[in-house]
């Protein structure tokens, strides 16, 4: 096991690494305020993974109610979290109960919102089950769910106290699943880690068969560069280069999920499309050459990730990036690429760009 810290003063917590870890209930335990939790799954994870969980913390005499949700970013709303709720109020659950969510960044983001607002907040543990989650999502406190207009336009902040990545669980994961967490693998490397770029570049093949040495070191790879941007920006306040950063591709993304109905394409399918369209709109601007927006492109393809985006229209994708969270003051902040290995937030690109980007990244 590698642990590594978010620091946040008095909320700094560990993010626990490495195989076999469900079994081990002391490190959850130990987290806990008082012996009680709910745990928060669906009903593809829970079958796999949560009797080893539950036992596990029964055996060390902490109480357990299970909540089981359906699966899906389709399911991401307010009538699935008042599920939550329900089950939290027909258990009694109080204001000491721990929400432990087990599962992917779905699970995660409901479970964390329904503990920030539960009895207006109770402690929050990830436990995240896919690789998307386990290097992303599942760090750095953002919880929230959809509305058909954009995608996590309602949530909180709120810090788990404790992450723990068991990399045992991506052996059970889906081929697509894979693949979609490897677009926010590849972000880090294209935002802020050149020599992780590198790395990635020459070892792809080994993630793609699931080698368990590449996957514990992009996972952890990941995890520090998101602890490190998280504690120097941690509610995304910093004008320039601060957590905006770690949004590469998300503001194109978060419009292709919206505009094809939530669940049609995974998020990181979208978002690596939506990487090829602003390292495409970085060229436009004169900051990468061709040569660079093909290596973005060629490294996705071989992580089996889709590199054009639906043709949904130029003004439709303006349409759902005009909700994106980093507008401000009527001006959308996208996050592009002054160069391969350093990201930027930029207010200025024209309209005409942005849908020449669009256009020419679309099948």
């Amino acid at each position: 096991m590698r642990t590594l810290k978010v620091a946040l003063g008095e909320r700094t917590y560990p993010i626990h690494i490495g195989p076999a870890l469900l079994g081990q209930a002391s490190l959850i335990a130990g987290a806990l305020t008082t012996p009680r939790v709910a745990i928060v799954s669906n009903d593809v994870v829970a079958p796999l993974y949560l009797e080893k969980l539950a036992a596990g913390l029964r055996a060390a005499k902490v109480g357990v109610t299970e909540i089981i949700l359906p699966d899906g970013e389709s399911h991401k709303n307010w009538e699935t979290l008042n599920r939550i709720f329900d089950a939290l109020l027909a258990d009694r659950c109080d204001r000491t109960t721990t929400n432990v969510a087990l599962g992917g960044g779905v699970v995660g983001d409901l479970a964390g919102f329904a503990a920030a607002a539960y009895q207006r907040g109770v402690p929050f543990i990830q436990v995240p089950t896919t690789l998307l989650a386990q290097v992303d999502s599942s760090v750095g406190g953002k919880t929230g769910v959809n509305h058909p207009r954009g995608k996590n336009m309602i949530g909180a902040f709120w810090q788990p106290r404790l992450v723990l990545a068991d990399t045992d669980t991506l052996t059970t994961l889906p081929d697509r699943e894979l693949s979609a967490g490897l677009a926010e693998v590849v972000k880090y490397g294209l935002i802020r880690d050149l020599p992780f770029l590198e790395w990635l570049e020459r070892n792809m093949e080994k993630l793609i068969a699931r080698d368990a040495e590449a996957l514990s070191y992009a996972v952890e790879r990941s995890c520090a560069n998101k602890a490190e941007v998280v504690a120097g920006d941690e509610r995304e306040t910093a004008k320039d280069n601060g957590r905006a950063l770690l949004n590469l591709g998300h503001t194109f993304g978060h419009a292709i999920e919206a505009g094809l109905g939530y669940g049609v394409w995974l998020h990181g399918e979208a978002v690596a499309a939506g990487t090829v369209m602003a390292a495409e709109l970085s060229r436009r601007l004169g900051w990468l050459t061709e040569r660079d927006v093909a290596r973005v492109r060629d490294l996705l393809a071989r992580a089996r990730l889709p590199v054009q985006g639906p043709q949904l229209g130029a003004e439709r994708y303006l349409d759902f990036m005009g909700h994106d969270k980093k507008v401000i003051a009527g001006k959308l902040r996208l996050v592009l690429l002054r160069q391969i290995g350093s990201a930027v937030t930029h207010a200025e690109a024209l309209p005409g760009d942005i849908r020449a980007a669009i256009d020419a990244c679309c099948a």
